[in-house]
């Protein structure tokens, strides 16, 4: 256990009314005043702590503050310079395109080169099954869906997704639904075909009521 440090009324006043001022340059200047070359910056720092005098600054910028370095050039080290990025150099970790990846979703995500409109990126992920898709025949159109034909998510053959309505979903999964994903392979398209004629006769039914 280190010594108790102590201080009498006067420093502890002296200390309260500097509180606002940087810890540093107080500290600096009260083992000037009260010559207390035993009082470390951590001392100092610790008793206004305490006290609850802290100077009211956590480090952030305010708006319309400028930075200490604005318009100046970082001193020159050899050292720093080796390790610099250079113009259009990747960082490691970067992902080519054609890198695949899941999502929490369990659909398969693919980098392709496409601006990335978040980000301004040159690549960008989007999901597999629905670019290949939209290679083989075009946008999805408004309104429509991909449906996974199979139940796998991971399955991203063209041939295993079918644009359908998006009112069509909630009869084949929702909470009034046929159960499509788990139903076994023998029954799902006579489930999707059964929820196609359902949504068929009910739009029928609203155009001509």
């Amino acid at each position: 256990m280190g010594k108790r440090i102590t201080y009498d009324s006067c420093e502890l006043a002296w200390i309260k009314a500097a509180f606002t001022m940087q810890h540093r340059k107080a500290h600096r200047l009260f083992c000037e005043v009260f010559d207390r070359s035993d009082v470390s910056i951590n001392n100092y720092i610790g008793l206004c702590k305490r006290k609850g005098w802290l100077t009211g600054r956590d480090g952030q910028f305010r708006k319309g503050q400028v930075p200490a370095n604005k318009g100046k050039n970082m001193p020159f080290n050899p050292n720093s310079a080796r390790n610099r990025f250079k113009k259009g150099q990747l960082p490691q970790n970067a992902k080519y395109a054609g890198h695949e990846r899941l999502s929490k979703d369990g659909y398969v995500e693919i980098s392709v080169q496409e601006v990335n409109p978040h980000t301004g990126f040159a690549r960008r992920y989007v999901q597999k099954h629905r670019w290949l898709w939209e290679q083989a025949n075009g946008p999805v159109p408004d309104g429509y869906a991909l449906k996974c034909l199979d139940g796998k998510k991971s399955n991203t053959k063209p041939s295993n997704w079918e644009a359908i309505p998006r009112a069509l979903l909630p009869r084949l999964n929702g909470r009034f639904g046929r159960g499509y994903d788990a139903a076994p392979a023998e029954l799902k398209p006579i489930i999707l075909a059964t929820a196609k004629l359902e949504h068929a006769a009910r739009e029928k039914k609203r155009g001509t009521s």
